[in-house]
């Protein structure tokens, strides 16, 4: 029976950082103009891989001052950008886990976020283990962060199915010889899996 790997944003977690943003800017084109001004993909990355929320929030201010009110959207609405779960997913994830199998978690967060995401998501706290790239100080898809998880769990990549909605990861993680489904639609995911041959899943795959 292969081992299921999930990553967490838009797979069990909704993340969107337009989401916030989207009460002070006019169109999410304005939105992506000002994420790229301020470099927000990179410092996005560097929190992940476990920047300090409160001391380089500052630094960021300091590169770009002119900013400082729409940086501080990110920081101080961030919950935003997480507004729900991924129902299916999570009823997948619940249903494994009530068959006794072990369910594991790779994630690109960072620690601060990942704390406030467990406490608001409790399902968080139920994988068999899970890397946090921040506690890593590696992101995906960085090959190691997925050899942390196999060498940690004693696990075969060929014996794990990956499940990521991001296609550099998951090219990353079948390099390395992991089964994988690259994720983009939460009501084929079971059907994906049982396929796959996750056969717990059985009931919740479409007739």
């Amino acid at each position: 029976m292969k081992s299921v790997v999930f990553d967490v944003g838009n797979v069990l977690v909704r993340w969107d950082p337009r989401i916030p943003y989207r009460k002070h800017f006019s169109s999410d084109e304005e939105i992506h103009a000002f994420f790229r001004a301020v470099d927000f993909e990179n410092w996005n990355i560097a929190f992940d891989r476990d920047k300090d929320w409160d001391a380089d929030i500052s630094e960021w201010i300091n590169q770009y001052p002119s900013y400082e009110t729409e940086i501080r959207i990110f920081v101080d609405c961030w919950h935003e950008s997480a507004p729900h779960s991924i129902g299916q997913s999570v009823a997948i994830m619940k249903t494994l886990i009530g068959c006794g199998q072990p369910i594991y978690g790779i994630t690109n967060f960072s620690a601060k976020r990942w704390a406030e995401c467990q406490t608001r998501f409790p399902f968080l706290t139920e994988f068999t283990d899970v890397v946090v790239s921040a506690h890593e100080k590696l992101v995906k898809p960085d090959p190691q962060i997925y050899r942390i998880l196999l060498d940690r769990n004693n696990l075969n990549a060929s014996d794990c199915i990956f499940i990521d909605d991001s296609l550099k990861n998951i090219e990353a993680a079948r390099n390395l010889g992991f089964d994988t489904i690259h994720f983009s639609d939460e009501t084929s995911l079971a059907d994906e899996l049982y396929v796959k041959g996750v056969t717990q899943l059985q009931g919740m795959v479409k007739q």
